[in-house]
């Protein structure tokens, strides 16, 4: 690598002047986070788990009862169990249920539905609010609806269907709940936050045995809206629906969205605090994921000393979700910690392999079960730069891109916080070694997956530096960070070293006005020479396969809201359309313009925490 191609090496442990960031585990963590020297640019990517749910008989979550035809076949090579499936096209008997909740877990006895401090207790009962106003439903996932909901894509044309995903009606025998949880915002304590505008209506169980739990966002008041409406806006919900799902498709694990409803009602928002309150229009997100427990769910329990209900939490947690675990284990907690580590490592890696910033990485934002949630300020990354901030409303810049890993070092320190009270001393031990084993497990996982990005077959000494070296050019040069990975998965081997960068390769264009650019393709290409029984057409079919042509940048983002406001849902159902698919050219897309540069109008653009 040339001289000078080096940036400065960071630590993943950050502090942050007047905040709680160090971790507090000794100091042979603190001692072990400043050993290990991290490049600056180094990002990664990750693979994402596959899910594999065996047939379970439908237990006291709702279930469907149109659902199961199994026909046992076999031959001489093999057997198989071959399903026919016939999904529910009306909700007369889809079902969902609460129970397996508020059968381990206490709810507030305090049934009356008004903002309070709550304790003893993980869920409040509390029924959305519905809308007063006409409501539509404006886009479906039916991929969701039918693969995990069991649900045919008709039944969204049903006045039953959109009662139910905008909180105008509770399907009967479900109990919906507010979850009560606790969080460090910006890296200060915010004591009790919990589910101020979303509603828990019931888990569902499906043809695979899976377990879903199905939350309202934007569906009303609930006892933790503090000062909130309890509301969602359509252009945070558009940006909720249109990037789960694209999450989803990319590989990266993530709650899914199964609909948009949005309504005429009137909210007042305030989008950037500036004083500039303007009218918007309300709108809810049906929303899914296995479990919505995060680290606030634990933070808030051992806050207020709460110590035999964080045992229960835990527990059930485990339980349910955490199969490899034995909760009659006495060091059950500490097992479960070095899972959510090496997970949380993983994920956050896996953002960061695709420019992903989350743009709100608070404690309350971090799921337990390391899926990516509650999408709010958030942003592709697009001209690549470690100090990009998605989120206007973060003074501090603390959750850059770039800090994203530390964040994940920060939170997982109060996670462990939370745990120590239940661990004996001997325990809180080897929890506190698992918490120093992150940074290597994320290093890992980031050099592993951003060497699939270029290609890069085997170890081969200096793989770090000719990924750093290219990092640095793109920060240099200012490079669309998704695009010139995937021109690289484009480009032949041929066309590199002749330095002959086709027009339409217009991020390496960019790239290659760098002076050092020849050096790094020079490096490059003798760094695929060594690649074992590989040919140029094996290396680009492989590397599109990891490189996305297509990303929720920010700039679609609002060009589909901008249309939305205005009744036009056409660009939220392109983007839709495009965005599971985003490994694939597609025409639409290109006509669109979202693998070009970013539009001029949009070079400005601003995410906020309003929403």
């Amino acid at each position: 690598m040339p001289q000078g191609a080096r940036l400065p090496a960071t630590n993943f442990c950050s502090v942050y002047s007047g905040r709680d960031t160090t971790p507090t585990v000794g100091s042979p963590f603190r001692s072990l986070i400043q050993r290990l020297q991290v490049p600056r640019l180094l990002l990664q990517c990750l693979t994402c788990h596959a899910v594999v749910g065996s047939f379970v008989q439908p237990g006291l979550e709702g279930s469907s009862s149109l659902l199961h035809l199994f026909n046992n076949k076999s031959s001489q090579e093999h057997s198989y169990c071959e399903t026919e499936v016939r999904l529910a096209s009306s909700l007369d008997f889809w079902t969902l249920s609460s129970e397996n909740l508020i059968a381990v877990l206490p709810v507030d006895p305090v049934k009356e539905n008004y903002v309070r401090k709550v304790r003893n207790c993980i869920f409040s009962i509390a029924f959305p609010t519905p809308f007063k106003s006409r409501v539509r439903l404006v886009a479906v996932s039916k991929e969701v609806l039918e693969d995990i909901l069991d649900l045919d894509l008709s039944i969204s044309e049903t006045d039953a269907f959109i009662q139910l995903v905008s909180g105008g009606k509770i399907v009967s025998g479900s109990i919906p709940l507010a979850h009560r949880y606790g969080g460090h915002q910006f890296g200060i304590w915010a004591d009790q936050l919990g589910d101020g505008r979303a509603h828990l209506i019931g888990i569902y169980r499906n043809r695979q045995g899976e377990k879903w739990e199905l939350q309202l966002k934007g569906s009303g008041k609930t006892p933790y809206s503090r000062n909130g409406d309890g509301r969602a806006v359509l252009r945070s919900s558009v940006r909720e629906f249109l990037c789960s799902e694209a999450m989803y498709h990319l590989g990266i694990p993530t709650s899914r969205a199964a609909s948009l409803a949005v309504s005429d009602d009137e909210v007042w928002r305030d989008q950037f605090y500036n004083g500039n309150v303007a009218k918007e229009r309300g709108a809810v997100v049906l929303r899914v994921a296995k479990s919505w427990f995060r680290i606030g769910s634990l933070e808030i329990l051992a806050h207020d000393s709460e110590l035999d209900l964080l045992r229960t939490l835990l527990d059930f947690i485990i339980q349910e979700h955490f199969p490899s675990v034995n909760v009659k284990e006495p060091n059950r907690y500490v097992d479960f910690f070095s899972i959510v580590v090496s997970e949380t490592a993983q994920l956050i890696a896996l953002w960061m392999s695709v420019g992903f910033a989350h743009g709100v990485c608070n404690t309350d934002n971090f799921s337990l079960l390391s899926i990516t949630i509650d999408y709010g300020p958030f942003g592709f990354m697009e001209a690549y730069n470690p100090d990009f901030v998605p989120n206007t409303s973060d003074d501090e810049r603390r959750y850059k891109i770039g800090n994203q890993a530390n964040i994940g070092m920060f939170n997982l320190n109060k996670l462990l916080q939370a745990l120590n009270p239940l661990l004996d001393p001997g325990q809180k031990q080897l929890a506190a070694q698992v918490l120093e084993g992150y940074p290597v497990l994320y290093y890992r996982r980031f050099r592993e997956l951003f060497k699939a990005k270029l290609g890069l077959l085997g170890e081969r000494k200096g793989d770090d530096d000719l990924i750093a070296f290219l990092l640095h050019l793109m920060e240099k040069t200012e490079a669309d960070f998704t695009m010139t990975f995937r021109q690289l998965s484009e480009i032949t081997q041929s066309q590199l070293q002749e330095l002959n960068i086709p027009q339409q390769f217009w991020a390496l264009e960019t790239i290659s006005k760098h002076k050092l650019f020849p050096a790094w393709v020079s490096q490059y290409l003798l760094r695929l020479k060594s690649n074992m029984n590989d040919s140029d057409s094996e290396r680009r079919k492989r590397m599109t396969t990891v490189n996305p042509r297509y990303v929720l940048k920010n700039w679609m983002a609002e060009s589909a809201v901008q249309k939305a406001e205005r009744n036009d849902f056409s660009e939220v159902h392109l983007l839709q359309q495009v965005l599971q698919h985003p490994f694939q050219k597609h025409s639409a897309a290109e006509k669109a313009g979202y693998a070009s540069p970013t539009p001029s109008w949009a070079k400005d653009l601003r995410v906020s925490c309003s929403s």
